[in-house]
């Protein structure tokens, strides 16, 4: 199956809790950061879920934001370091590469968050995703 979602990155289910409807699913990227996704028991039946589970994160561009250090006092626990390998401008937005621990993911925000963050290549950020943003798919 191909997708449209540019963000995929391989890791390893490590946890799981159970809720009434959803659960969060912890997982350890294959470069060594965790990621947590929360996502519905039905899906966590449906994909087989378990520790040691080979999983895929996948994240929409538009569903990933950037900041230029770790964010204290913020409800979004999925902060992963990395650095911007690449920056396309277009008239109102951009796209951001970024690279982390275990592969790439894309960015899209605003071209005046990239000039307000002084976003270029090499640029150290730090990747924020909502973990109710974050799909898991079986390997």
């Amino acid at each position: 199956m191909s997708l449209s979602i540019r963000n995929q990155i391989a890791g390893t289910v490590t946890d799981i809790a159970h809720g009434e409807v959803m659960a969060t699913v912890k997982v350890r990227l294959d470069g060594g950061d965790d990621l947590t996704a929360a996502i519905t028991l039905e899906s966590v039946k449906d994909l087989g879920l378990a520790e040691g589970s080979a999983v895929r994160a996948l994240m929409k561009a538009t569903e990933v934001a950037l900041a230029t250090e770790r964010v204290r006092g913020l409800s979004i626990r999925n902060q992963l370091p990395g650095t911007v390998s690449s920056v396309a401008l277009g008239g109102a937005m951009a796209t951001v590469t970024v690279t982390v621990d275990g592969g790439a993911l894309t960015a899209a925000v605003t071209r005046d968050a990239v000039t307000d963050l002084g976003l270029a290549a090499g640029s150290p950020v730090v990747v924020l995703i909502k973990s109710t943003e974050v799909s898991l798919a079986t390997v």
